[in-house]
């Protein structure tokens, strides 16, 4: 019988902590390959939809410490994973020496270098893998996993990466993998405003956007950003893949990360304004692919 997608002969013991949007597919289809999970997170719900699916259900993250050699993390960002590694009752309060934490949180790269930091005075082990590729990618386990740290590590949680993702690679040291997720983040950000603007011209001067996205898109301009966003915003759809709040707090880490290494981000801090306008207009929960509204808005027309 052919083995299931990344699953090793032995089944392994994974923590996994945080259950949102995207944590709650991840930890889902490392269930579907076999391996024992035991979760943990804030919201007691979401631990027990996962926990329907053959999870463990955790009440703290000492629970989830002491049975698992390998956990994962998955969390809104720097705050948060510093809170869950090093807080009060954190994994290192908790430590066991050797356990490998993979945190797969989109944070800034500063943040994953003090956390492993830590991690390592205690003997613990840490690898940043961030992803992209929103909620359908991890529902269907295609993410791309962009992942800092050293190869053995990298090595070790190969296996679990092949199972939530299409692709994985080892960018360099630890807060590599973050720093190659905000040069995605500003790519995708600055794509998105750029189909805004042209569609929206396209709108006001009385061509269809359904043509004009069908007619470029096997050319130079065509990319996946394209491919995944002009549908819905053609459909009207702005339910959240990935939400424009989510999109704005990883701009923001790009602009501190790129102040401290003086770093020129024009167009980063474009987009990130829009970004703003919108999400203080109550679009902040929408998709990301709702940046073209900000143009919708100013042009008084819809992109339909």
């Amino acid at each position: 019988m052919e083995m299931m997608k990344g699953m090793n002969y032995m089944k392994k013991k994974i923590g996994f902590i945080g259950l949102g949007i995207m944590g709650k597919p991840m930890s889902k289809n490392l269930i579907k390959a076999g391996h024992d999970l035991y979760v943990y997170d804030i919201v007691k719900t979401a631990v027990d939809e996962v926990a329907a699916s053959g999870a463990n259900a955790c009440e703290s993250i000492l629970e989830v410490t002491k049975n698992c050699d390998t956990i994962i993390t998955m969390l809104p960002n720097s705050p948060q994973v510093k809170e869950v590694v090093m807080g009060i009752g954190g994994i290192i309060e908790n430590a066991v020496k050797g356990t490998l934490v993979v945190d797969m949180s989109s944070i800034a790269p500063l943040a994953s270098k003090e956390c492993e930091a830590a991690l390592k005075e205690t003997g613990m082990r840490m690898i940043d893998a961030p992803v992209s590729g929103g909620e359908p990618k991890a529902i269907d386990g295609t993410l791309s996993i962009m992942c800092g740290g050293e190869q053995a590590d990298f090595d070790e949680a190969k296996p679990l990466f092949e199972i939530m993702g299409g692709s994985s690679v080892l960018t360099g040291d630890i807060g590599s993998g973050n720093m190659t997720k905000l040069a995605n983040q500003i790519i995708v950000a600055v794509n998105i405003a750029a189909m805004g603007e042209a569609l929206t011209l396209a709108v006001k001067a009385g061509v269809k956007p359904e043509l004009v996205f069908n007619a470029i898109r096997g050319g130079l301009a065509g990319s996946t950003v394209l491919d995944a966003k002009v549908p819905m915003v053609l459909e009207r759809n702005f339910r959240p893949g990935f939400k424009i709040d989510l999109h704005i707090k990883d701009l923001k880490n790009v602009v501190e990360t790129a102040n401290e290494l003086k770093s020129p981000i024009f167009l980063t801090t474009q987009v990130l304004q829009m970004m703003q306008v919108l999400s203080n207009d109550g679009e902040g929960g929408n998709d990301h692919g709702g940046i073209a509204r900000f143009y919708e808005k100013l042009a008084n027309i819809e992109i339909s």
